[in-house]
């Protein structure tokens, strides 16, 4: 018989699971990157060297693989952005997550036509998206404004719309167009450098 704290406490997921997880995830996300959210699953499932069951079990609707892809992206490029702000002054640190964050709209074809189809499934992500990146991007904004060498009438969400915009506009071109952009923005928000 097993003890009642035992019985309410969660599994803890076996270590091949995590791995198996982890692998049709990053399957996933690289799939998604060439053929957009359509992918088929026997490609993800082949590329992460599990059975297509594995992800079907783990994930029953596509949407599901798809928020899951899409909350563990926003939630690197966040942890990217605490790491620079740790390691860079806020100038670099917020050049260099804009690199970081050009790469993850450029890496999401189709996600904005799943994230719009009005599927109620992805509702909630918007906000997850803004809620996780805002406030990490905020800190850098105002490190920057505290020094003087970034513009304190500036918001990480107006950046971040911003941003977004300019990297879909590449969408399928070379990223030179939007990286030009960018540093346009980018060179706006500094003072004096």
């Amino acid at each position: 018989m097993s003890s009642p704290a035992k019985e309410g406490a969660p599994r803890r997921k076996r270590a091949d699971a995590v791995r198996n997880t982890e692998s049709v995830l990053e399957a996933a996300k690289a799939a998604f990157a060439e053929s957009g959210v359509d992918a088929p699953m026997r490609d993800i499932a082949a590329r992460a060297g599990v059975g297509v069951g594995t992800i079907y079990r783990n994930y029953p609707l596509r949407s599901d693989l798809i928020i899951a892809v899409f909350r563990r992206e926003v939630d690197a490029t966040a942890a990217e952005a605490d790491r620079l702000a740790a390691q860079c002054p806020p100038p670099e640190a917020l050049r260099l997550w804009t690199e970081r964050f050009a790469r993850f709209v450029a890496t999401k074809r189709g996600f904005a036509s799943a994230l719009h189809s009005g599927d109620p499934a992805y509702q909630p992500l918007p906000a997850y998206f803004f809620g996780t990146l805002a406030p990490k991007v905020q800190s850098i904004l105002d490190a920057g404004a505290r020094e003087g060498s970034i513009r304190a009438d500036v918001s990480a969400g107006d950046l971040i719309h911003a941003l977004s915009r300019l990297a879909q506009e590449d969408a399928g071109g070379t990223g030179d167009s939007a990286t030009r952009m960018t540093d346009v923005l980018l060179d706006g928000l500094f003072v004096n450098l």
